[in-house]
């Protein structure tokens, strides 16, 4: 993992949005766009329709992309590797890859060859249920592009192989030359506005700002003495699906909840808050009183972003000015100035004129924004990182020359079954996911009357095949019960669902999603397998 965070860095996307116009092919896998991102999911389509770009979309549902692809490739959800592996192994057997780009530009070709050979496109079939036919049709228009573009989000990440899923599209773009190049990269789609800017912050429990490591001595010593206290710690810290757990063994006794809701968001739902009332002390700093506050001890009341002043960072690493346009309501507070009071109390002299001088301190220590000020946002409307100098004009793609590690690492992966397959007890798949019309927990588009008509309560997407086999007609309540828990909703029969395989959105706290789904989680990045579980269903 070492050598991939190196190589792409953050999470955030090598290129940048615009490119994606440009490009000549683009390769949409684990991702409903038009629901998640239809910003950027505007900007493919106008690709496909108007520019007409090649557009291949991999996905186990029939997402509104499709429409707009010249390919659509349907694999059995959790089986990414192996249909990645075996485009691979169709562009090395034709000799499609960028020899020339390999050679110069990485390291560890051969043991990926080796890895890939057995993938044959029947073989993947086998794995996958993709047709050989179609593999090889996808190999060739990615691989022949001048510059082709991989778009991605949580349909990739939220699986206990969603490294190995990541460093395997790192493998693919490789590969083919098409990291380094505008136009290309390997691009993950953030979930949320900031998340992107929370993690440059250091929002993250083994790096500090910028994803300097916590346990180099040398990053340690630069904070230290950016703050003015002595030795800080070189240990790396829990994640969520790291605390959890921690809370009934007695090693996590408080729990301090900034801007989340993990009663509706973490996985196995009813575990998470029998776990959560066990701590001896829950705080919870937020704008609304979510279902994870209604359990704290003490609530914060937070702004919202058009309460305050700061700055955004989006998932094309650009970094954007935010003002306020509202006065604060109540007692709510800006996030800083809540921390640097709580920081003050507990001995530590937190103290910040504003929003502006807390980034100038970030600016000193974090080499990739060092060249970002406010009055140059405030002008140009937005840079993006690295951006190391005043002078510079930011970066629209990365690893134009070389790696950040010198040579990118190939990774010889292979395929492995999600932790819950279905079985003769729980017969079906469920993955889940968003729809366009909410947002993440509801905390604010459930509030929003608009939103609410369009979406108003939970379903269950299944395919026709499934809804006559068990005699369910389209509206009708079923439950959905896992071995964790059940759920009951409103039944919503479409051909965008695979047989075999239902669909709900996590959005609603009456009918949980995250109720059913699995305490798996990725063993490197920590991140719970959301899209993959064993469930059965039953009229309600």
């Amino acid at each position: 993992m070492a050598g991939l965070a190196a190589a792409f860095g953050s999470g955030a996307m090598t290129n940048s949005i615009a490119e994606l116009e440009d490009t000549d092919c683009i390769l949409v896998i684990g991702s409903n766009t038009t629901e998640n991102h239809p910003v950027i999911a505007a900007r493919i389509k106008r690709a496909a329709r108007l520019k007409h770009k090649t557009l291949i979309v991999i996905d186990p549902r029939r997402i509104d992309l499709v429409r707009h692809a010249n390919l659509w490739v349907r694999q059995r959800p959790g089986t990414d590797i192996a249909v990645i592996n075996g485009l691979m192994n169709v562009i090395i057997q034709e000799n499609l890859q960028a020899t020339d780009y390999v050679a110069a530009r990485t390291e560890g070709f051969e043991a990926l060859k080796d890895t890939v050979a057995k993938y044959t496109p029947e073989y993947v079939e086998q794995i996958s249920g993709v047709p050989a036919d179609q593999l090889r049709q996808v190999a060739r228009l990615y691989a022949q592009a001048p510059a082709a573009a991989i778009v991605y989000t949580m349909g990739i990440t939220q699986h206990t192989v969603g490294t190995d899923n990541v460093k395997s599209l790192a493998n693919l773009a490789m590969l083919c030359g098409n990291v380094g190049i505008a136009g290309g990269g390997v691009n993950p789609l953030r979930g949320q506005n900031n998340v992107q800017g929370a993690c440059d912050m250091g929002g993250l429990p083994n790096v500090f700002s910028g994803y300097q490591a916590v346990t180099d001595p040398a990053h340690r010593q630069k904070m230290a003495a950016a703050w003015g206290v002595g030795d800080l710690p070189d240990y790396v810290g829990m994640t969520m699906t790291d605390m959890l757990p921690a809370i009934p063994e007695g090693k996590l006794k408080a729990l301090y909840i900034m801007g989340e809701n993990p009663v509706i968001s973490d996985p196995d739902a009813d575990h998470a808050v029998a776990a959560l009332k066990k701590l001896d002390f829950l705080v919870v700093q937020d704008i609304f009183l979510t279902e994870t506050a209604q359990l704290a001890d003490v609530v914060l009341p937070a702004t919202t972003f058009a309460e305050k002043d700061g700055t955004f960072s989006n998932t094309e690493r650009r970094v954007a000015l935010i003002r306020r346009a509202v006065s604060a309501v109540g007692q709510s507070r800006p996030d800083w100035q809540i921390i640097c009071d709580l920081s003050r109390r507990l001995g530590y002299d937190m103290d910040y004129a504003n929003a502006e001088a807390i980034f100038n301190e970030l600016r000193q220590v974090t080499p990739s924004y060092a060249g970002i000020t406010y009055a140059r946002l405030e002008t140009e409307g937005g840079l993006q990182w690295p951006c190391p100098t005043t002078d510079h004009p930011g970066t629209m793609y990365l690893h134009k020359d070389k790696f950040a590690r010198g040579l990118g690492q190939f990774f010889a992966i292979e395929h492995r079954e999600p932790a819950e397959l279905p079985d003769a007890e729980y017969p079906l798949t469920l993955t889940t996911g968003r729809v366009l019309y909410q947002y993440h927990t509801g905390t604010m588009s459930r509030r929003a009357v608009g939103l609410v008509e369009k979406a108003p309560e939970c379903f269950v997407e299944l395919a026709p095949e499934d809804a006559s086999r068990y005699g369910i007609g389209e509206g009708e309540r079923i439950k959905v019960r896992s071995r964790r828990g059940e759920i009951t909703a409103k039944a919503q029969i479409s051909k965008k669902a695979v047989p075999g395989t239902i669909f709900v959105p996590f959005h609603y706290g009456e009918a949980a999603a995250n109720k059913l789904t699995i305490a798996a989680f990725d063993p490197v990045a920590k991140i719970p397998e959301y899209k993959v579980c064993a469930v059965q269903i039953e009229k309600g």
